[in-house]
């Protein structure tokens, strides 16, 4: 037997949505997982027995969507699974539970935090206020607390990290901590690091674009081209006038590549070359030990043990 309630019941009846959905999961969610999540929210409220090719129907998404997004939930705890079906998780009572963190004992060093605490108050606040609108969920507060622990970031640089998702539309936690995590490893505690972060970027980006177009390039760079141009700026020190020394060495080059250039470099490096001048004086002294060498072979008829030490470095260097 089939039960059908009078179409104008559903007239009049809501479907209640906690605002922490909004504030903990509606950024980070695709538009197909939202669409499911509330018509499961309203079909929750009625005991509905509804299977996936209806779900897939009902709201005109492939089933393996509908698949993808139950298990989206799922690994978020928001749906729980169940051998007959899913039940919703209540959002409030799970926030409530992540929130809530009994402390059963107090140290001495708790007031010492007291200042500190005053400092990452305001910035919280001004995080609040410029990035959620006044409005951020309460479960960020304790992610923020964690982070000022973890990375060691002062209030400027907390700040500065949520504005930076913020301007990016990225302000979800998953993305929140990527960066977080990158700006640590490179090593930063306070504004004055990230400021000679910042332009260090910069400069990668200028000298990035400066070899595309260099070399002609109607693409982008590749991830391991990236890599190589930030090792030669970053790691290396170095400025374009030397970068470009070496892509003059690719001219007569049939094929040339990243791989070939880092080769270049690295040996300048590894050398202790610090300056283009340093260079331009190690090729030229090069190319005059190479002309004394030939001439002598030719004169004695031999193959020096000169020559074969700059085997590899004549190929390297070949122009």
């Amino acid at each position: 037997m089939k039960l059908e309630q009078n179409d104008c019941y559903f007239l009049f009846s809501n479907t209640n949505i906690p605002d922490v959905f909004f504030t903990e999961y509606l950024s980070q969610s695709s538009g197909d997982s939202i669409k499911l999540y509330l018509y499961l929210l309203f079909l929750s409220k009625y005991n509905k027995d509804v299977k996936i090719n209806d779900l897939s129907k009902k709201l005109n998404l492939p089933f393996k969507t509908i698949q993808e997004s139950l298990k989206y939930w799922e690994d978020l705890g928001v749906i729980t699974k169940k051998q007959t079906g899913y039940i919703l998780t209540d959002l409030q009572e799970k926030e409530l539970h992540h929130l809530y963190t009994p402390r059963l004992t107090s140290s001495p060093e708790v007031s010492c935090q007291n200042e500190k605490n005053q400092y990452r108050a305001k910035a919280i606040e001004e995080i609040n206020n410029s990035c959620f609108q006044g409005v951020m969920s309460p479960s960020w507060y304790n992610d923020i607390d964690l982070w000022f622990n973890k990375f060691g970031f002062d209030e400027q640089v907390m700040i500065a990290l949520f504005k930076y998702c913020f301007e990016r539309s990225a302000l979800h936690r998953n993305y929140v901590q990527t960066v977080a995590e990158g700006w640590s490893k490179n090593n930063i505690k306070n504004f004055t690091d990230l400021d000679n972060y910042y332009q260090k970027q910069e400069k990668v980006h200028q000298i990035k674009k400066s070899i595309t177009k260099k070399l002609g390039f109607s693409r982008p760079l590749t991830q391991y081209e990236n890599a190589y141009i930030e090792k030669w700026v970053i790691d290396f020190n170095y400025n374009m006038d030397i970068i470009e020394i070496a892509l003059k060495k690719t001219t007569s080059k049939a094929n040339p590549n990243f791989d070939y250039l880092d080769k270049l470099i690295s040996d300048w490096h590894d050398r202790g070359f610090q300056s283009a001048n340093d260079i331009h004086s190690f090729l030229s002294s090069f190319k005059q030990q190479q002309k004394n060498i030939k001439e002598l072979e030719k004169k004695n008829n031999y193959n020096s043990y000169e020559q074969r030490n700059y085997e590899n470095l004549d190929s390297l260097y070949a122009n």
